[in-house]
């Protein structure tokens, strides 16, 4: 998910020869970094070239030729941009570093949702995130006498209240397609109740009490939507509320300036961000992020200096001299209305999505798997049972488990 406007339609090489005041210490080692080439890149790899011999390639196709420039010997570049989406390939590759040594020298500073682990070892560094976050209609929920809900069980007596008063068509929107989103509902869910996914030999373990609650709630909260909500994607639910349909929906962070632009929308000046309603854990939303891997195929002095060019183009002064470019997970950062949600679900202690092969996986078997759930084919303990088996089948073939 990209939060800033595509800027570039193809690449970009920022570079310096001597290093600028504003970095920490002159960088001596040659380093080239590939990226995405939206603004908040654009704005980091400014940053690292103040550092010296550093040269940043943006380019819209690094996705497809990351994985060839990094499995390189040597590898063609030091430092990746990547997101959720694009990090799998070069994970499975094993063609970038474990962090966790360059962290303890040079990334104290990061903060916990910062550090993009796998098997309990820091492979990546987030810098910026998309998240779902709570969207209401504050004046509705005013002329109810209702505060905005913190909680999935505050949000249920809003429902009911709200479709009491029968203001709106249904009180709650939700990205519930069958397929994809309806899998990354169960996650957020599972996630905000504690949940873990698998065991330390990616053996499933959701058929438990939190996958248990994370079925009642997803059923519990589809009986205030369009009854059509299998079908009901983002852009579905961002309408729904451009429309004046729904008052309440956990819908993504970089949907919210279209939720409110006065061309499209009939509620402009009505609809308010917060967090993602927070379990009893954590919030009920992954955080979706874009950040910085380093090359297995370089030496360990390029690899060290390469993470300390990366730290200073993603520190304070970046960001503050940026703000407006990304919602970052970096101190300094102060968000605007429209990003206030999903930095307040940050805050509220979200944690990345786990992006993993076994996640993508589970992923899939979730997204196929659930809607027999809330149609009432099934209930939910075979729901699980099946979900789960569906995934060893996939994990099998895929030579995760024996």
């Amino acid at each position: 998910m990209k939060l800033s406007n595509i800027f570039l339609a193809g690449a970009l090489a920022l570079g310096t020869g001597g290093a600028w005041a504003d970095c920490a210490f002159e960088n001596t080692v040659p380093l080239k970094s590939l990226t995405a080439g939206f603004e908040a890149w654009k704005a980091a790899t400014s940053a690292m070239a103040e550092c010296g011999n550093f040269e940043a390639e943006l380019d819209q196709e690094f996705r497809t030729k990351q994985p060839a420039a990094f499995a390189a010997e040597p590898s063609l570049y030091h430092i990746g941009g990547v997101s959720n989406g694009t990090f799998n390939p070069l994970y499975n590759a094993g063609t970038i570093r474990p962090l966790d040594d360059l962290v303890a020298k040079h990334g104290q500073h990061l903060e916990p949702n910062q550090l993009i682990k796998i098997n309990g070892q820091t492979w990546a560094i987030a810098m910026m995130v998309n998240a779902q976050h709570l969207m209401f209609r504050k004046d509705i929920l005013a002329d109810l006498g209702i505060d905005p809900p913190t909680s999935y069980d505050e949000v249920l007596a809003a429902a009911e209240a709200i479709r009491e008063a029968g203001v709106v068509d249904y009180p709650l929107g939700g990205t519930y397609m069958t397929g994809w989103n309806l899998g990354n509902e169960f996650i957020n869910n599972y996630l905000g109740f504690g949940g873990e996914f698998f065991d330390e030999n990616n053996h499933p373990s959701i058929n438990n009490e939190h996958g248990m609650a994370t079925l009642e709630l997803m059923a519990a909260l589809s009986e205030n939507m369009d009854p059509e909500f299998l079908q009901s994607d983002s852009t579905y639910v961002q309408q729904q509320f451009q429309q004046g349909k729904i008052a309440m929906a956990n819908l993504w962070a970089s949907r919210a300036g279209n939720v409110v632009d006065p061309n499209e929308s009939q509620v402009v000046g009505l609809v308010e961000m917060d967090s993602a309603p927070v379990g009893p854990v954590r919030p009920h939303a992954a955080l979706w992020w874009d950040g910085i891997v380093i090359a297995k195929n370089i030496t360990d002095e390029e690899a060290d200096a390469a993470f300390r060019v990366a730290m200073e183009g993603i520190d304070t002064e970046m960001v503050m001299a940026n703000n407006a470019a990304a919602i970052w997970l970096i101190d300094g950062y102060e968000p605007g209305p429209l990003s206030a949600g999903a930095a307040a679900t940050a805050a509220n202690g979200a944690v990345p999505y786990p992006a993993s092969p076994a996640l993508g996986l589970m992923h899939n078997a979730l997204g196929t798997g659930l809607s027999d759930f809330l149609t009432g084919a099934k209930d939910a303990a075979a729901t699980l049972i099946d979900i789960e088996a569906a995934y060893v089948t996939a994990a099998k073939e895929a030579g995760l488990i024996n």
